[in-house]
């Protein structure tokens, strides 16, 4: 997994590992790994102003395409972390985004590199967008740019 250098400051979304997210040993269960990804983009685009469900009743859906994860270290039960995401320049259709798990004394846990297409529903097939609409435009190039931009 190639993890770019990003120097702009990084979307934030702090949580901590409770026992749903564990197995039975009080270790983090791969798993819940993906869906902390998934809220951590969610956050990020609401804090940009496009809520998800607004995209969704544009007929607009975000897939992922491609999952990179690496397991630095195990996270228990009880853990506080912080994912520090950046949203990177499209690759053409793709909208690139990089993770990195941190515990309290800072050290990276996880990294994640993920791939997202943006694709409108609509007459039972889904077409992949190569430019997003203006609705979504402005949202996903300030997420690019992070926070406080």
């Amino acid at each position: 997994m190639v993890i770019e250098s990003v120097t702009r400051l990084p979307w934030q979304l702090h949580k901590r590992v409770l026992p749903q997210h564990t197995d039975h040993g009080g270790v983090m269960w791969h798993g819940a790994y993906v869906g902390w990804l998934e809220e951590a983009r969610v956050e990020a685009l609401a804090a940009v102003g496009l809520p998800y469900r607004l995209m969704a009743l544009e007929g607009l859906e975000m897939p992922v395409v491609r999952l990179e994860m690496s397991y630095r270290r195990a996270l228990l039960h009880g853990d506080q972390v912080v994912l520090e995401s950046h949203a990177l320049a499209p690759e053409g259709p793709r909208w690139r985004w990089q993770t990195r798990l941190l515990g309290a004394d800072g050290d990276c846990a996880f990294e994640a590199h993920v791939e997202l297409v943006l694709v409108r529903l609509g007459g039972g097939r889904r077409q992949v967008l190569r430019r997003p609409p203006p609705s979504v435009a402005t949202a996903l190039e300030r997420l690019t740019q992070g926070p406080g931009q």
